[in-house]
């Protein structure tokens, strides 16, 4: 869940986002500790390496922090909930992000090694200055300056000051006190400051046009906040994004990846088209070999399907486009291909009678969606009648079935029989999946 980088602005339209703060507590005793599960995703967010919101935790609390880069995770010693640090998270955006002039959190960080200053510039509004704060952080920064990547002196703070020990005294451990200041100092030792391009002053044009163009120019931090910015768009170009989402997850091979499909279905929940998305699939996942892919794809379409009789509507339109895209290899399988889907659950008996009744011209030429009506007559004829059917042996066991019998088997091919029965029997489907589908489960 998402929150306002600015708490205190409380519009829900408010472009700038950040993670809500996930904290884990492990250990215990002396040990204990808590870890910032999602501080990469925050600190992104805000446009601020993870270590300063980290450090200035540790600094507010009165607590060692340590942070282990290879694995990302940020420690803060001690039991800490995360309401407590989502608090504490606002005094740091306030003191290091916003701008003081517009409240913007398009800033950025400008360390002076050579005169030992932070200077604030904000991309909004052009605001340049000094960063005046005595709060403990300040030293932290300065020591380790934006764009320096502490990760380099090892994949953790421990790794990286251990090796540094055991190469000047030959040892490999050291007392308590020792590690403990190891864990979180080892980042803070001052880089090389030889060259003269690491003491350049930065100077920011304030002119209007300079502005502007920043405005345009946003940071990578402020492009991940704008992303409220998405449901402004038409319904099409959310679409489009969604389009190019699932094409692109497609052609890298990953769309039977639990994850993936979660994830698709996220993006389609929050872009607001999720009863449309299934027009999307069809259109990306379906060809002439749609009796292959509807079985691989699957569990995909169930995400948006199952018991959505809207999404079915819209899964149906989209099943039109395909049959008529390919109509030479496809129209003569439409009892087949209603099967198949119909067996997998991915389209419901109500759906198919209620699409069966009217012919449109909204996803293809009238004249084809009249053509793939009557090729789906059979099958919708069976649907009708099985239910009746059903009803009947229920009432009278004894009661003799019609003359005709439609049977459909694994190749989905109609049979009709003329000749009477000897007496009655079911009509047989196959089923080639399972009768209950748990979606939470999948």
């Amino acid at each position: 869940m998402s929150v306002n980088v600015n708490r205190n602005v409380s519009d829900v339209f408010y472009r700038y986002k950040m993670p809500r703060i996930m904290a884990k507590v492990e250990g215990k005793g002396n040990g204990i500790k808590t870890v910032i599960v999602n501080m990469v995703e925050v600190a992104k967010s805000l446009g601020r390496p993870p270590t300063y919101p980290t450090k200035y935790f540790g600094c507010e609390l009165g607590a060692q922090t340590q942070f282990d880069f290879k694995n990302e995770r940020f420690i803060v010693n001690g039991s800490h909930d995360a309401s407590k640090l989502q608090d504490l998270l606002d005094g740091f955006i306030r003191k290091f992000v916003l701008c003081p002039e517009c409240d913007n959190p398009e800033t950025d960080l400008i360390v002076s090694l050579k005169r030992n200053t932070i200077s604030q510039g904000c991309k909004a509004c052009g605001y340049h200055g000094v960063l005046e704060s005595n709060h403990k952080l300040m030293t932290f920064i300065l020591k380790n300056p934006p764009n320096f990547n502490p990760a380099s002196q090892g994949s953790s703070l421990t790794e990286g000051k251990r090796s540094k020990r055991s190469k000047r005294n030959g040892e490999s451990n050291g007392d308590q006190e020792e590690q403990d200041s190891a864990l979180d100092s080892s980042v803070s030792e001052k880089p090389d400051v030889g060259s003269d391009d690491d003491q350049t002053e930065w100077a920011v044009d304030v002119s209007e046009e300079a502005v502007r163009a920043r405005m345009l120019d946003l940071t990578d931090g402020a492009k991940n906040m704008t992303i409220s910015d998405d449901l402004e768009k038409s319904e099409k170009e959310r679409m489009d994004i969604l389009y190019n989402m699932v094409k692109s997850k497609r052609d890298s091979g990953i769309l039977d990846n639990t994850n993936t499909q979660k994830e698709i279905l996220n993006e389609a929940e929050r872009l607001e088209i999720k009863q449309k998305a299934p027009l999307i699939l069809a259109e990306l996942l379906f060809d002439h070999n749609i009796l292959v892919q509807a079985k691989k794809y699957r569990l995909l379409f169930l995400r948006f399907t199952l018991n959505e009789k809207k999404a079915q509507r819209y899964l149906m339109g989209g099943l039109e486009q395909v049959i008529a895209l390919h109509r030479d290899k496809l129209m003569s399988k439409v009892p087949v291909v209603l099967k198949v889907f119909y067996d997998m659950d991915i389209l419901g008996e109500e759906c198919i009678i209620e699409w069966s009744d009217k012919v449109s011209k909204k996803y293809v030429a009238k004249e084809v969606s009249q053509e793939i009506h009557d090729k789906a007559s059979p099958f919708v004829k069976w649907l009708k009648e099985a239910e009746s059917e059903e009803s009947d042996d229920a009432e009278n066991s004894d009661e003799d079935d019609d003359d005709v019998e439609i049977v459909y088997n694994d190749r989905a091919q109609v049979h009709l029989k003329a000749t009477p029965q000897p007496k009655p029997k079911e009509t047989e489907i196959e089923d080639d999946g399972p009768d209950d589908v748990d979606i939470d489960a999948i």
